[in-house]
């Protein structure tokens, strides 16, 4: 497998020839592989007034990595074409939004899929590709549990029937950790279901449906349809509506194991957002079994990381800030570390990680639910029970060297 700058030059020699002798079909190719080998989880074209903007998103941060070599306006349309061929996606439209997928085997016999979004903009089709490398490289402890959290997540999965949610903003890694879970449950005396938009991943094993709306197959009438096929374990998309919610619900309380996703902003408050959906509270507290929290935060590079002592004013300013994180400290001294830089990582980081908080459903909670008790209110009591806070973990993660103070701050208040 070659290494990120051999590519970095390749695409820029072609890029120096001109626009008659440039390949199209490798300039592509060459994207998605400079793309995999920087660990790249998207690729942006954007078409401005005279050129062609390219960036990556690496560790979830956009980077203008060819900003000194112009693309040609005119490559912009061939580019578009040759995305639109590998995803199958309609050539001759160019005014309406368009998604599709591709596969790609890399050097390392890896199958990459890469889901592609094409969105008419003032200046041109605008194209995102997402990479999505396959599953079997992740296990649940590679995700970033910590034990205690880990057991809990174990326990929901060992049960017949219930619901298994990950709550988090849009790029916090929610399906990665349901596909893990559903890679560990996949074995040939269960039958797994999934409803996506779009598919994700791609599981052998499972049966995979993608939504599509035109057709009447939303999320709502595929599950229907999905609990008449005799399913085991179910894994929803997502849960957006009233209807979904209570099919979901309802599929988990009749013997069926759910999986999905919901978008909140920490554990606690799953439960008032599904009552608010229209969910009794009473099969809300009977039916789920655990509502994890997360956020990608970047791991920082073993090879330049560097040891930073806090004074007992900074962790006060820090304890301030991150007011979760005070059980782990008593206002002296700690060791923290900061990212440096190497020839070996992105500005001191490596990777990412998911900083959690796994909220399991005892008696307590379900009384509260069913009292229509605030988010607050559950988050308190599930602290008493035990609960690690996501602050709490990305605290207690700066403190093992994993990431840094900075990088919790930043995704916490984003």
């Amino acid at each position: 497998m070659r290494d990120g700058k051999t590519i970095k030059a390749a695409i820029e020699r072609q890029l120096l020839q001109s626009v008659e002798t440039i390949s199209i079909v490798k300039l592509v190719d060459l994207f998605v592989e400079f793309a995999f080998v920087t660990r790249s989880s998207d690729i942006h074209l954007e078409p401005t007034r005279d050129a062609v903007r390219a960036r990556f998103r690496v560790d979830g941060i956009l980077k203008d990595i060819f900003d000194k070599v112009k693309f040609s306006k005119e490559l912009h349309h061939e580019i578009i074409s040759r995305i639109k061929v590998l995803s199958g996606l309609r050539t001759d439209e160019h005014f309406a939004p368009q998604d599709g997928r591709f596969r790609v085997k890399m050097e390392d016999g890896q199958d990459v899929d890469v889901r592609v979004s094409i969105m008419p903009t003032y200046y041109g089709e605008n194209a995102v590709m997402r990479l999505l490398a396959e599953t079997r490289a992740f296990s649940l402890q590679d995700l970033g549990f910590f034990p205690n959290d880990l057991l809990r997540v174990e326990n929901a999965m060992k049960k017949s029937y219930g619901m298994i949610l990950a709550n988090g903003p849009t790029g916090s890694g929610k399906t990665t950790t349901l596909y893990t879970i559903l890679k560990t449950l996949n074995s040939p005396e269960v039958e797994i279901i999934t409803i996506e938009d779009p598919i994700e991943y791609s599981l052998d094993g499972t049966t995979q449906i993608q939504t599509n709306t035109q057709a009447g197959l939303t999320f709502a009438t595929g599950l229907r349809s999905i609990l008449r096929q005799d399913p085991n374990i179910i894994m929803v998309g997502e849960i957006r509506d009233q209807e979904t919610a209570g099919i979901a619900v309802n599929a988990a309380l009749t013997g069926h194991l759910v999986l999905s996703t919901l978008h909140t902003n920490d554990s606690a408050t799953t439960f008032p957002r599904l009552i608010d959906m229209g969910v009794p509270p009473f099969l809300v507290a009977s039916t789920i079994n655990v509502a994890m929290g997360q956020r990608l935060v970047r791991k920082l590079c073993d090879a330049c990381k560097k040891e930073r002592t806090l004074s007992p004013e900074e962790i006060k300013s820090m304890t301030e800030a991150l007011p979760d994180a005070e059980k782990y400290v008593d206002g002296k001294p700690q060791t923290f570390f900061s990212a440096v830089a190497c020839a070996a990582c992105a500005a001191g980081y490596v990777g990412r990680i998911g900083v959690r908080e796994v909220l399991e459903v005892n008696m307590e909670i379900q009384q509260l639910i069913m009292n229509r008790a605030s988010a607050s209110q559950i988050k308190e009591a599930a602290m008493r029970n035990g609960m690690t806070t996501m602050v709490q973990d990305g605290f207690l993660k700066a403190m093992q060297g994993i990431t840094t103070i900075e990088e919790v701050l930043r995704i916490i208040h984003e």
